[in-house]
Parts: C-alpha cells; structure tokens; sequence
C-alpha cells in the first residue's frame, strides 16, 4: 500500500480530515519562509488529539539538528524531514554531519532532498552510496525527493520531469524507500504512481484551499486516487 503525507497542517480540521480520509502521516511545517508554518505551541495541541498509529512528521529547512530535535520532543512528532539545500558543486549542505547526528535517535528520520540531486546525469546509485556509507548507523530507511530549489527547498507545488526520471527512480528504489513530493495533486497523482511506483507520496499545496488550509474535498480526491491507482496497477 503506497504511504501517503497530507503535510503542511496547521490547524486541527484539516488534521482530522486527512486521518479520516485515510492518510498514513500528517506534516507540520515549522521552516519560517513557509505560508503554511505552524508553531511548536499550535502543532502541539493537534498531535495531542491525533490517533497514535499516524506519523506526526516535523518538517525542517537543514539547520542545526539539536533545535529540530527539541521541537520534536516538544510536540510529541514521531519523525522528522529535514530538507536539504544543494550547494554550488551539486551536493546537499552538510548532509553528512546531520544524517550521523540523526544515527540512533529514536524519531523516524526522512531527509528531503531536490530530485535534480538524485537524477542529473544519472548518478542515484554513487550519491546514495555516498549519503548512506557515510551514516555511522542506517538512521533511515525513507528519503523524499521533490522540485525543491537552493531558493525554495519544499513546497514549489512544481512537478519533477516524471518521465525522464523514472528509470532512475525506481533504480534507487531498489536501495531505500523513495516518496516522491513537489506538484502532486488529485488528478495527477496516479499517474505519478503510474510511473514513478514510489513507496510513498506527499502532498501539501496541491489539497489546498488557500495555503495552510485545506480543501476536504481535495484531501480526500487525493487519497481516493491513490487508492485506485494500487487497485489498477
């Protein structure tokens, strides 16, 4: 069954409407620049109310890992996404030094890295060698690929070339679980599914009313396809 994120919630409706709706993980955005950024207080006070068998996942622009952490303990979050920004030689910022601080910890780690570092020039296999070797322990099993940008590390609602990446796509998903983000919506998410056959997806504007609030109609088109996608592939 393909994993499914409602993310970008920021108040208990919507939360509620996307367990309802039959999502496997909620995300709670807390990068500054982002419209749909909550606080530790309010994002609290949801998880509080939340079934426990749904991922409360806290979504972060790389930063010092100790905050993040703290916030997590501070909210009740289960995993943490950290999005990674590219720097001028191609590679994720200091990825190594906050995938090693991730190692051991008991919250469910999901580093978000730009699908342009996965897919240009078809190199999956040496940079995912190079983010997992480099890991003191396997701290995950899980990575995020989106259309993030150094300008806008998440939330582009921009689709990836799909197409041209696919071959390279289900290559890495032989070594971890990929969940593919960046531009999903109702009406296109099967076909993501279609032909990308990712472990996960995640969604954020592409289920909005407006940004930070959800459109329940939306949220549940969305898993309502992805539901029949499975069925029909």
């Amino acid at each position: 069954m393909t994993w499914v994120k409602i993310c970008g919630i920021t108040n208990l409706e919507d939360a509620r409407t996307a367990v309802e709706a039959g999502a496997d993980a909620l995300g709670f955005v807390f990068y500054e620049k982002s419209p749909r950024k909550t606080n530790p207080e309010a994002a609290r006070e949801i998880v509080a109310k939340l079934p426990s068998n749904i991922e409360k996942i806290g979504v972060f622009v790389l930063q010092d890992s100790e905050p993040a952490w703290q916030i997590a303990e501070q909210v009740g979050l289960t995993g943490l996404q950290i999005h990674f920004q590219l720097l001028d030689n191609g590679q994720p910022d200091k990825n190594h030094e906050v995938v090693a601080v991730c190692a051991g910890q008991r919250h469910t780690f999901y580093p978000a890295l730009p699908a342009a570092w996965l897919f240009g020039n078809g190199r999956a296999s040496t940079n995912l060698a190079s983010l997992i070797e480099k890991t003191p322990e396997r701290a995950f099993d899980r990575i995020l690929l989106d259309s993030g940008t150094p300008e806008q590390p998440g939330g582009t609602g921009k689709k990836f070339d799909w197409v041209q990446s696919a071959a390279v796509f289900k290559q890495a998903s032989r070594e971890i679980n990929v969940i593919v983000a960046g531009g999903l919506t109702p009406g296109n998410v099967a076909e993501a599914i279609r032909i990308m056959e990712p472990w996960g997806v995640d969604v954020a504007s592409g289920v909005e009313a407006s940004p930070g609030k959800k459109d329940p109609e939306r949220v549940r088109a969305f898993i309502r396809a992805v539901r029949e996608a499975e069925r029909d592939g």
